[in-house]
């Protein structure tokens, strides 16, 4: 039988600490949410200033991340890049900025974030990740 990590109450905490912090370190009204490796949320922080349709937002990147076990910046390009008939996937979220939570090569969960620039969401859910490594 295979054992595998989660993200608990303290790792969702300590994730969302870490993007606020570099949220605000760049002046960025952003929203974050933590999904688990099913796709269900476990965790979501709008900062002030944030519109609203970010929490809807990053919590699609948060669930197409966990689910493709891929950043959602390839679903972009890809689409970006021609493949328009992507977009009747059954997915939503299909914007940069959601990236998965690898531990021991193993998805257990993802980061979505939205409410900059796209380059701007990735980097805040990256350094939001990074805090687990």
């Amino acid at each position: 039988m295979k054992t595998k990590c989660i993200l608990g109450l303290n790792e969702v905490n300590a994730i969302l600490d870490a993007a606020q912090r570099e949220a605000e370190r760049n002046h960025w009204n952003i929203t974050v949410s933590i999904v688990d490796d099913s796709g269900e949320l476990l965790g979501l922080r709008r900062l002030d200033g944030a519109s609203p349709m970010t929490a809807k937002i990053s919590a699609q990147k948060a669930r197409t991340a966990a689910f493709s076990h891929k950043e959602t910046q390839f679903f972009e390009e890809m689409i970006n890049n021609g493949r328009t008939a992507f977009l009747s996937a059954p997915l939503e979220g299909l914007l940069e900025g959601g990236v998965p939570v690898v531990i021991d090569g193993q998805v257990i969960g993802a980061v979505g974030v939205s409410g900059v620039k796209a380059d701007q969401d990735a980097q805040v859910a990256k350094a939001a990740v990074a805090t687990l490594a």
